[in-house]
């Protein structure tokens, strides 16, 4: 297997991928952010498309329209009193203008697939050299931020309490949730970010007692959807994608199901 070079490409890419968003995804999951991921993944798929249309590397345009999108979404997700309605309009809005943009680019059904279901099999070199840049970015603004991020994200009152700076620590996570987001979609499409970004964090908290170790079951968890995802995809010639949400899925089911039956 790794004696094809694309699928050496798409491992490296695929772990930092995955890392990034075990690590992200503790967050999005202690901050409720769930929904919103789903919401920048379609706006995402919006700035690809874009892209597209204006000649340009998908991936500037996803990081662009996620970026604004998530400062914007963001701040009505906090301001609005039906955040749920309104996020949903924002989301419907986005996904008509991915389409058109398709459109008027003349782009072909194919490649609107790649952009929403992924393909981490045609990612080249210069494509992995940038997931990786982006990804050990997104780790370091993390890392800089940590201490208040946990303090925010785990225990709001207290933080406030503590004169954290909730605001800015919120802006800050939001950034870098939108490069998450461009970061995952290249593994999971789009459509299906969210995936990475939700279900390993969410599978975590039912195993870790502490921060470190739900982030570090989290990347676990998503390093090995995604090195799985590729091998069954490399065997059988069937989307990846399928196979990383469909082993995140039972992975969540066997643990949850496995509480319960404790309980």
């Amino acid at each position: 297997m790794f004696a094809y070079e694309f699928m050496r490409y798409a491992f490296w890419a695929s772990t930092f991928i995955a890392i990034t968003c075990g690590v992200v995804g503790v967050y999005v999951v202690a901050r409720s952010f769930s929904f919103l991921a789903h919401t920048l993944s379609e706006i995402g798929f919006a700035g690809a498309a874009f892209a597209v249309f204006m000649g340009i590397n998908p991936l500037l345009g996803m990081l662009l329209f996620t970026l604004l999108g998530s400062l914007g979404v963001g701040e009505l997700s906090i301001h609005s009193n039906q955040k749920e309605s309104s996020i949903s309009a924002i989301s419907a809005l986005f996904i008509g203008l991915g389409v058109l943009f398709l459109s008027l680019a003349g782009s072909n059904s194919r490649y609107a697939t790649n952009i929403l279901f992924g393909s981490i099999i045609g990612v080249d070199l210069e494509g992995v050299i940038q997931l990786t840049v982006l990804s050990l970015l997104v780790l370091i603004i993390i890392a800089l931020i940590q201490r208040q991020l946990n303090f925010d994200s785990f225990d709001h009152i207290g933080a406030l309490a503590h004169n954290v700076n909730v605001s800015l620590v919120g802006i800050i996570f939001l950034i870098v949730m939108a490069m998450a987001v461009s970061v995952g979609s290249q593994v999971v499409g789009s459509l299906l970010v969210f995936i990475l970004l939700t279900l390993p964090a969410s599978t975590a908290r039912y195993l870790g007692r502490t921060i470190p170790a739900m982030i570090a079951w989290s990347v676990g968890l998503a390093l090995i959807g995604v090195w799985a995802g590729l091998y069954l995809g490399f065997i059988t010639n069937w989307p990846v994608t399928f196979f990383i949400s469909v082993i995140e899925v039972i992975v969540y089911l066997i643990v949850y199901l496995s509480k319960i039956v404790k309980k």
